[in-house]
C-alpha cells in the first residue's frame, strides 16, 4: 500500500518509457511524487504517464536524449514549469551492447559512454542547482553489477558503469554538506526490454547462475531508490545497494 513517502517530492526519471525507468515513475507517483518522466521514446514516456495520471498521480512526459546538454536543459526546464522545482533525480537511462575490446568499434564505444556516463554527469550538473536549492536533494545513479564484476564482453558497458561509480563517490563527498544526497545502485540481471531479447536458453543460463536462481524485476530496483530518494534515507549518502539476487559475492 502506498505510505506517501515521497509527497511533496518533485523526480525527473531518465529513461521512464520501459523498465526499470517506468517502474520508477510508476512506484514514486504511487508515494506522492509529482513526477518528471522523460525517454527518447515519448510515445513509451506518454503511456507510462497516462497509466499514472489514470492511477490518480501527478506526471508528466517529455522527449528526452540525455546524451544531449540543450535536451537536458529541456528536461529541467518542464520541470520547473510544471512543478515549480526538482528535488530528485534518477539517472536511469543507459544502453548495452556485448562487445568485447577487439570486436569494439570507437562508434560503439562512443555510443555506450555519451548515454551511460555522459548522460549521466550531464544530468548530476544541470539538476544540482535545482537540487540544491530545495535543500533536501537526491540523486541516484543507477549504474550495474558489472561495474564491480567483469565479463568477457561488455567492455564499453562495464567502463561507463564504472565510472557511474566513481562519479556518483565524488559527488557525494562534494555535496554531502550542501543539501544534496547522492547514492547509487547495482542491480543484476533484471527483467527489462533488453533481457528479454535473449533466446530462452541464455536466460535460463543467467536464471541458474544467480545464487537466488531468479531474475529481478524492475520493481525491486525501483524500491530501492525508493528508500535512497525518501527522508528515510536523510543520513545516507554516497551508498551503494546491490540488487543482484547475490551474483556479486562482494
Amino acid at each position: 500500500m502506498p505510505t506517501g513517502r515521497l509527497s511533496g517530492k518533485i523526480a525527473l526519471i531518465t529513461g521512464a518509457g520501459s523498465g526499470i525507468g517506468a517502474a520508477h515513475a510508476r512506484l514514486f507517483a504511487s508515494e506522492g511524487a509529482q513526477v518528471v518522466a522523460t525517454d527518447i521514446r515519448l510515445d513509451a514516456a506518454r503511456s507510462v504517464v497516462t497509466q499514472i495520471v489514470e492511477s490518480g498521480g501527478a506526471a508528466i512526459a517529455i522527449e528526452h536524449d540525455v546524451a544531449s546538454e540543450s535536451s537536458w536543459q529541456t528536461a529541467i526546464d518542464a520541470a520547473l514549469a510544471a512543478y515549480g522545482g526538482l528535488t530528485t533525480l534518477v539517472n536511469n537511462a543507459g544502453l548495452n551492447h556485448m562487445f568485447g575490446v577487439e570486436d569494439e568499434t570507437l562508434e560503439g564505444w562512443n555510443r555506450i559512454v555519451s548515454i551511460d556516463q555522459t548522460g549521466t554527469f550531464l544530468g548530476m550538473r544541470a539538476a544540482m542547482p535545482h537540487l540544491r536549492a530545495s535543500g533536501n536533494g537526491a540523486i541516484v545513479n543507477i549504474s550495474s553489477v558489472l561495474a564491480m564484476m567483469s565479463t568477457v564482453t561488455c567492455f564499453s558497458f562495464h567502463g561507463a558503469k564504472a565510472a557511474i561509480r566513481g562519479m556518483s563517490k565524488a559527488a557525494a563527498q562534494e555535496y554531502a554538506g550542501r543539501g544534496v544526497r547522492e547514492n547509487s545502485i547495482y542491480p543484476g540481471m533484471i527483467d527489462t526490454p533488453q533481457l528479454a531479447t535473449m533466446l530462452p536458453e541464455e536466460r535460463e543460463m543467467i536464471r541458474t547462475s544467480i545464487p537466488m536462481k531468479r531474475i529481478g524485476n524492475p520493481d525491486e530496483i525501483a524500491r530501492s531508490s525508493l528508500f535512497l530518494c525518501s527522508d528515510d534515507a536523510s543520513y545516507v549518502t554516497g551508498a551503494e545497494l546491490i540488487v543482484d539476487g547475490g551474483l556479486f559475492p562482494g
